[in-house]
C-alpha cells in the first residue's frame, strides 16, 4: 500500500539523523561532548512525544586521528582503518555518556554497504533496529570503517544515512552539517548565491547546485548530501539538510518550523522489497533485452521472459539483484533473478516452455517476475 510522504517533520514518527565529522569532533579538535549532550537532550524530548530516532554518526576516523596525535588526515587505507578502530571506541563512549542522564540506552551498530545489499543481512539489520527502537534504545550507526574500503576512499555516511532511512522505512532523513543548507551555487565562492528552502529531490540541477566537498575533517560535502536525498526519496522519504549548530534544532523541526533545506520525494512510499532493490549501490550483473521486452516491462508491467533476453553480463546466482539493460546499455529495470548467469546463458532467446528441455528442470517461467522488478521510471539514482 502506498503511503503519502510527510510535508514537514511535525508529521514524522521515525527519523534518521545523520551528523558529520566536523560537528561530532569540533572540526577535528576532539569529540564535542557538549554538542552530543544537546542532541541527546532533544532526542529524549522527541522520544517522550512518541518520535523514534536513529543516529548515523561520522567522526570515528577524525577522533582516531586526534587520539593518535597525527597532524593531518592520512591517505593510506591501512592508516585510515587504524584511526577508525581507535576513534570508534571514543565515539561509542561519548554517545553513551550523552544519553545516560536521560535514562536512555544506546546501541552501536557498524554497517557496510554489503550488509545492506545482501537480502538476509538486510532483513536481519532491519529486525535488530526495529527491536532496539521498540525497547526505547537509540541506535548509533556508523560505517564499519575498519573493514570496508570503498566508503573510506569516497567518504559517504550521507549515503549510509539514506540507506538506513529506507531500511527502516523512516519518514525522513535529517542531515546535520556545518552549513545552513543548500544554495543554488557555492556561497563561499559566490556572494550572490541564493538559499533554497525547498526543492524536489529529483530536480535536474540539484547536483550541479551542490558542487563538491568542502571540509578537511570529513570526506563529504553538499554533493554527497543531495545524492543521499535522492536515495532517500527512492523510498518516499523526505530529507532535511540543516546546520547542526542551530539551537534546539530537532525539537523546532518536530514542531513544524522550517529550518534548512527541505528536499521532497517525487512519489509515495513503496514496498520495502522494492526500496531495497532500488537502493542497491552495487549490482551482481545484468541481462540485455530486446526492444519488445523493453516495451513489455516498461509499458505493460510484464515479467521478463528468456525469449526477450539477448545477452548476460557478470556472474551471479539465483536470488541476486541484477540490472536489466536495453541494447544501448541504458538501465530499464532491476530485480531479483530466478536463474544464475550460467543458466540464463543457456536459455537466451528461448520460449519459456523450452526451459526444461534445455536445463533439465524449470525453476520459474520468468527470468525476473514482475513482483520482483522495479522499472527504471520508478527510480533515478545518480550516475
Amino acid at each position: 500500500m502506498m503511503q503519502k510522504a510527510i510535508e514537514n517533520l511535525s508529521q514524522a514518527r521515525l527519523l534518521v539523523v545523520k551528523v558529520g565529522s566536523s560537528l561530532v569532533t569540533a572540526e577535528g579538535r576532539g569529540i564535542d561532548q557538549q554538542a552530543l549532550a544537546q542532541w541527546a537532550a532533544q532526542i529524549a524530548q522527541l522520544n517522550k512525544r512518541g518520535v523514534q530516532v536513529i543516529f548515523v554518526s561520522s567522526g570515528a576516523i577524525a577522533e582516531g586521528i586526534k587520539r593518535l596525535g597525527w597532524p593531518r588526515r592520512p591517505k593510506a587505507l591501512n592508516e585510515l582503518q587504524a584511526a577508525a578502530a581507535v576513534g570508534q571506541m571514543g565515539i561509542a563512549q561519548a554517545y553513551e555518556n550523552a544519553f545516560a542522564p536521560h535514562g536512555i540506552n544506546t546501541a552501536q551498530i557498524l554497517l557496510t554497504h554489503e550488509d545492506l545489499s545482501n537480502r538476509t543481512r538486510y532483513l536481519n539489520a532491519r529486525s535488530t533496529l526495529r527491536t532496539l527502537l521498540a525497547h526505547g534504545i537509540v541506535p548509533i550507526i556508523n560505517e564499519n570503517d575498519t573493514v570496508t574500503t570503498d566508503e573510506i576512499k569516497l567518504g559517504d555516511n550521507d549515503t549510509l544515512g539514506a540507506l538506513v532511512t529506507n531500511l527502516v522505512e523512516a519518514d525522513a532523513l535529517v542531515i546535520l552539517t556545518d552549513q545552513q543548507g543548500l544554495y543554488d551555487s557555492d556561497p563561499r565562492k559566490n556572494p550572490d548565491a541564493q538559499f533554497i528552502e525547498e526543492i524536489a529531490a529529483d530536480h535536474p540541477e540539484l547536483e550541479t547546485m551542490a558542487g563538491g566537498a568542502g571540509s578537511a575533517v570529513g570526506t563529504g560535502g553538499m554533493y554527497t548530501k543531495v545524492v543521499a536525498a535522492k536515495r532517500a526519496a527512492l523510498g518516499g522519504a523526505a530529507t532535511l539538510i540543516a546546520s547542526g549548530h542551530e539551537p534546539n534544532l530537532l525539537q523546532r523541526l518536530s514542531q513544524g518550523e522550517r529550518i534548512g533545506t527541505w528536499l521532497t520525494p517525487a512519489r509515495s512510499r513503496i514496498s520495502a522489497r522494492k526500496q531495497w532493490m532500488m537502493g542497491h549501490l552495487q549490482l551482481s550483473g545484468s541481462v540485455i533485452i530486446d526492444n519488445g521486452a523493453v516495451i513489455a516491462l516498461s509499458q505493460k508491467h510484464s515479467s521478463l521472459l528468456p525469449i526477450g533476453c539477448v545477452a548476460v553480463n557478470g556472474q551471479f546466482h539465483r536470488g541476486a539483484v541484477i540490472s536489466v539493460l536495453n541494447q544501448t546499455g541504458q538501465e530499464v529495470a532491476r530485480g531479483l533473478v530466478n536463474y544464475s548467469s550460467e543458466e540464463i546463458e543457456k536459455i537466451l532467446r528461448l520460449p519459456s516452455h523450452q526451459i526444461e528441455a534445455k536445463l533439465g528442470y524449470v525453476a520459474e517461467e520468468e527470468i525476473l517476475h514482475r513482483d520482483n522488478l522495479v522499472i527504471r521510471s520508478a527510480f533515478r539514482t545518480p550516475a
